[in-house]
């Protein structure tokens, strides 16, 4: 009883994780690999449980021997054996004493250190919305490019270096989670590939009759009638007295009789549910197949003729003392707008500094509501992002200098650097840097001047750092002209997000693709207007 009660209080602590302690970590690999850390601490803690609860056990053990043996030989002969005195004492002092400290030894709780490790940890644990967080991501990655279910529960991703496989039980949890969510395209896909891993033979704790339940349920909303009375079939078949299935089944074969279809000729589509089976539902972003697109470098508009007139040069900054020596390597990466990358515009151990100074500081990025100009989260920008002042470190002052050196542009406007870490499926769906003002020719409707309070005008430039590799997706993308910017640790990209005339070049909607494998880290210094009078003269025209 007293390990039971131990295993109680254990599995009350792990319970205890899933309360709502921290959210989004789920939004930051780079916070994220905290936690690889304290679980691998856990690990050592919950081991040194386990080796004190076999001591324990051991001890409990070779007390049971000891005492059955004796037992034994007092109640084949209980008078004859206390008869002598010697066992009549010794009768006395075990039931008083030695089963005593027996009971003592029962009682000790070996889990108690790794509790107080747990209750350490707890509060930097995720929690239900960063496992849903996290699930999304992987549907959004699975929308994005084109990868179906089993890609990643086999673990067929592109440049992966370790492997991970998803079990029945994780998928249906993924089709569970986006039923929930009246998601039922997902919901199918998920649950169809915890069906055909169920149907190898795989073991799970999941029911089948559950699978079948949620994915008849969810192809019905699909509006494929038919599949759905196939499934429900399969669900009674192994169910008989199944809750739902047998209602579902008389609602399902109505829905068809009104449609004078033969219900009991009608022969489902036996096809694998896949990806195109049915067809995705619309959302909110008119570009989207256009802007997924380009995540998976398809459309990507660079004709030979517009790749003709991209040169790489080196740029001295119009002959800035600091890159006369050495100059910036300069390429052109679209002619118009004109973008250009800047190689090796960050050393590694800048790289590794910046990192080092933003990661305490790394909160939830945020984006302007476009209706009260207030700062909010938004389940279309994933990640972390943290700003950094020149004065925090050299390093910091270096960077803004070398920016304004290689632009021609004062940075004294400018915000402060923004550091950005993705995490699972991180993106940033397209967008506009510059704020659409009220005056602006293009605009359709009244929106706030996001940076009015600031006093230094709009944001005329985006200077960009990609600070690591991306092993796949996270490419920076133009929906509008077809451009996709791949990220190469330690470049810069640049482009100017206003004509000459201050108009906004709307042009320049891009987004930040969702991260499939790998960790991406970027910086980002937005330019504004004030100062730049003399530096980039105003026109009367929109004209680069």
């Amino acid at each position: 009883m007293a390990t039971r009660g131990i295993m109680l209080t254990l599995l009350l602590a792990l319970a205890c994780l899933s309360s709502p302690t921290r959210a989004e970590i789920f939004t930051s690999i780079g916070q994220m690999t905290d936690l690889i850390f304290t679980e691998r601490e856990l690990v050592q803690s919950l081991k040194e449980y386990i080796r004190a609860e076999e001591t324990k056990l051991e001890a409990v053990k070779s007390w049971a021997n000891k005492l059955d043996l004796l037992t034994r030989a007092s109640t084949s002969d209980p008078e004859g054996f206390l008869a002598h005195p010697v066992n009549a004492y010794k009768l006395m002092k075990r039931l008083n004493t030695e089963w005593s400290e027996l009971e003592s030894l029962v009682l000790q709780d070996p889990s108690d250190g790794f509790l107080s490790n747990m209750s350490v940890h707890r509060q930097y644990f995720p929690d239900e919305e960063d496992e849903k967080g996290a699930a999304k991501a992987l549907m959004r990655l699975q929308d994005t490019y084109k990868l179906d279910s089993e890609s990643f529960s086999k673990g067929k991703l592109p440049g992966v270096r370790y492997s991970a496989l998803l079990t029945v039980d994780d998928c249906f949890d993924m089709g569970k989670l986006a039923y929930n969510e009246n998601d039922y395209y997902h919901a199918v896909l998920w649950m169809q590939q915890a069906l055909k891993q169920m149907d190898t033979g795989e073991d799970a704790k999941t029911l089948k009759a559950d699978i079948l339940d949620y994915l008849s349920y969810s192809v019905y909303q699909m509006g494929d009638l038919s599949r759905a009375i196939e499934l429900t079939r399969r669900l009674v078949a192994i169910d008989p007295g199944h809750q739902r299935a047998g209602g579902n089944m008389r609602y399902f074969e109505r829905l068809l009789s009104k449609e004078l279809r033969d219900v009991t000729q009608e022969s489902a589509d036996e096809r694998p549910i896949q990806l195109d089976t049915y067809e995705r539902p619309k959302d909110y972003l008119p570009e989207r197949e256009i802007y997924e697109a380009l995540c998976r470098g398809e459309g990507v508009k660079m004709t030979s003729k517009r790749s003709s007139r991209l040169f790489c040069r080196y740029q001295t900054g119009n002959r800035n003392p600091r890159l006369l020596l050495k100059p910036m390597k300069e390429e052109d990466e679209w002619d118009s707008p004109r973008i250009v990358r800047y190689l090796e515009a960050l050393s590694d151990q800048e790289i590794e500094k910046i990192k080092e100074l933003a990661k305490p500081k790394l909160e939830r990025a945020t984006v302007r509501d476009p209706k009260t100009g207030i700062l909010t989260v938004a389940h279309y920008r994933v990640s972390k992002s943290a700003w950094l002042d020149g004065d925090d470190d050299p390093v910091v002052e270096r960077v803004n200098r070398r920016i304004q050196d290689i632009t021609g542009l004062t940075v004294d406007t400018a915000e402060l650097l923004q550091v950005a870490n993705y995490g699972v499926g991180g993106q940033y769906e397209p967008h506009y840097d510059f704020s659409r003002r009220p005056f602006d020719s293009n605009l359709k409707k009244d929106e706030p001047d996001a940076f009015k309070s600031l006093g230094t005008g709009n944001r005329v430039a985006t200077y960009l750092h990609y600070m690591s590799d991306v092993e796949a997706g996270g490419a920076t993308v133009f929906p509008d002209f077809g451009a996709a910017i791949w990220p190469r640790k330690g470049t810069a990209v640049f482009w100017y997000n206003l004509f000459k005339s201050g108009e906004g070049d709307y042009r320049t909607r891009h987004a930040a693709c969702p991260v499939l494998v790998g960790s991406k880290w970027v910086s980002n210094k937005w330019i504004h207007e004030r100062g730049q009078e003399f530096r980039r003269p105003c026109g009367l025209t929109e004209a680069d």
